[in-house]
C-alpha cells in the first residue's frame, strides 16, 4: 500500500498510477486529518464488485460455502478446456 500528499501526487501522477496498474497497489492520498482519498485499480475494482455480488444473498453465500466444502472434501473432477 502506498501512501503520498497531495501535492506529491500531482508532481508524480503517472508513475502513482503506473503502479497502481502494474504491480497492483493501492495508493492513499492524505488531504488533512482522517481525510484521504484512495485510489485502486480497475481490475481491483471489478473483483472487489463481483466478491460484493457474491455475497449479497444468503442464498450465494451457501451455495459458494457448499462449493468450498465439496472441494475441501475432494468431491470435484476435472474438465478438460476446449480450445
Amino acid at each position: 500500500m502506498l501512501s503520498t500528499t497531495l501535492s506529491d501526487f500531482r508532481k508524480e501522477t503517472k508513475q502513482y498510477l503506473d503502479k497502481v496498474t502494474n504491480e497492483h497497489e493501492t495508493l492513499i492520498i492524505n488531504r488533512g486529518k482522517d481525510i484521504g482519498v484512495v485510489i485502486i485499480s480497475l481490475a481491483e475494482y471489478n473483483s472487489m464488485n463481483a466478491t460484493l455480488h457474491e455475497m449479497s444473498s444468503k442464498k450465494n453465500m451457501e451455495v459458494l460455502d457448499a462449493s468450498i466444502k465439496q472441494f475441501e472434501e475432494g468431491k470435484f473432477f476435472r474438465k478438460k478446456l476446449i480450445e
